[in-house]
C-alpha cells in the first residue's frame, strides 16, 4: 500500500516509523507545514517528503494518516472524504461539537472510511478488562474509577488550542468508560482547580480535574486527570463489581509508591510520557487502519465513537462551569 502522512511532529513521527517498518506498506509519502521537519522524517525512516497535502493526494495514495496540528483536523477530514480514501485520524475531529458534526457529515455523504485515533482501545490491559466485564467476571459492576495524569504541563503555546483538560486528555478516559463497560453516560457533575502554574489560568483551562459520572445501569464512575503529575505519566482504570475487582495500568513503572512498610517497592523506571506507556498500542492501532483499508475487517473505532466522547467532555465543562450536574440530554447529539 502507498500511505500518506500529514503532520510529522511527536505523534506523526512514530506514526512514521511504524508505517515504514510496516510490511504491507510499500511507500510511505509525508508532509507537513514544516518543511524541514518533514524532511527530517522522511530522511529517518526512508519515506518520501512532499511539499503539500495537494501533493500527497495527487500522488495516488491508499489512505491517509492525519496527525496534524488539531486546528486542521475537521478540514483535513473532508479533504480525505471528497478524495474517497479512507483516514485515521488522531483524536479530536474537531474541538468543538458543531466542527465534530461537519466533518462526520462530509464522511458520511462520501461513504468513505473515518477511524479515530483513541489508542487504548488497543491496549492489552484495557482490551482485557473489557473482556472480563462483558462476560461477567466480576459480577455487577457497581464503581469504575479512571485516572490520567501528565508528568508535567504542556508548552503555555498550545494550552489555548487543546481544548482544556476535558476535551484533551480525560477524553480518552470517556471513551474507555463506554468501551469497557459497554454503558452510556446519563449524567456529569465536574469541577476543576486552576492552583498550580500561572499558564493554566491564562488560558481560561484547569490543571487538574475531577468528574462523577453515572451510567445508564446505575454504576458510578468517577474520572480524574492532571498535568502535574511529577511522580511520572500514570493512566489506570479500576473496575468493581460485586464478584470480583481488577485494574488496568498497574505494572512496575506504574509512578505509585506504596506507603506501607510491607508494600511493593517504588517503580525504578516510571513511565516518562503517553509514547513510551502506549507504544504496542498505537502499532496495533495502526496495523488495525490498514486492515480496513485492505477490506479485512471492520472499522475499531469510528468517528460516531469519538463524538460520543465529546460530548461527555462538553458536558464537564458545562458542570464545572455552572457548578451543577449536567444530564446527557442537555447536549447537542447529531
Amino acid at each position: 500500500m502507498r500511505i500518506g502522512l500529514i503532520g510529522t511532529g511527536r505523534i506523526g513521527s512514530f506514526h512514521a516509523s511504524v508505517l515504514a517498518r510496516h510490511p504491507e506498506v510499500g511507500s510511505l509519502l509525508v508532509t507537513d507545514r514544516d518543511a524541514a521537519r518533514a524532511s527530517g522524517v522522511a530522511a529517518r525512516t526512508g519515506a518520501t517528503a512532499v511539499a503539500s497535502v495537494d501533493e500527497l493526494v495527487r500522488a495516488g495514495v491508499d489512505a491517509l494518516v492525519i496527525a496534524s496540528a488539531t486546528s486542521a483536523h475537521a478540514e483535513l477530514i473532508g479533504r480525505a472524504a471528497r478524495a474517497g480514501l479512507p483516514a485515521l485520524c488522531e483524536k479530536p475531529i474537531a474541538l468543538d461539537l458543531p466542527g465534530t458534526l461537519g466533518a462526520l457529515r462530509e464522511v458520511d455523504r462520501a461513504g468513505s472510511v473515518l477511524q479515530l485515533g483513541f489508542m487504548r482501545r488497543f491496549d492489552a490491559g484495557y482490551t482485557a478488562a473489557r473482556s472480563a466485564v462483558r462476560a461477567g467476571e466480576l459480577g455487577r459492576l457497581h464503581t469504575v474509577r479512571a485516572t490520567t495524569a501528565d508528568p508535567a504541563p504542556p508548552p503555555a503555546a498550545y494550552l489555548p488550542l487543546s481544548g482544556g483538560l476535558f476535551r484533551d486528555c480525560l477524553v480518552h478516559d470517556f471513551d474507555m468508560l463506554r468501551w469497557v463497560t459497554g454503558r452510556e453516560v446519563v449524567e456529569v457533575y465536574a469541577t476543576g482547580a486552576d492552583a498550580g502554574p500561572a499558564i493554566f489560568r491564562a488560558a481560561g483551562d484547569v490543571d487538574t480535574a475531577a468528574a462523577l459520572l453515572t451510567l445508564d445501569d446505575g454504576t458510578l464512575a468517577t474520572a480524574t486527570a492532571t498535568r502535574c503529575n511529577g511522580a511520572g505519566y500514570d493512566v489506570r482504570m479500576e473496575l468493581a463489581g460485586e464478584r470480583d475487582q481488577i485494574t488496568v495500568g498497574l505494572d512496575d513503572r506504574t509512578p505509585l509508591t506504596s506507603a506501607e512498610p510491607q508494600g511493593p517497592p517504588a517503580p525504578a523506571k516510571p513511565w516518562p510520557g503517553f509514547l513510551e506507556r502506549f507504544a504496542p498500542a498505537y502499532e496495533a492501532e495502526m496495523d488495525a487502519f490498514l486492515g480496513v483499508v485492505r477490506g479485512e475487517r471492520a472499522n475499531p473505532c469510528d468517528g460516531r465513537e469519538a463524538l460520543h466522547a465529546l460530548r461527555i467532555a462538553e458536558a464537564c465543562e458545562l458542570s464545572r462551569e455552572r457548578r451543577r450536574p449536567v444530564r446527557m440530554t442537555e447536549i447537542a447529539g447529531d
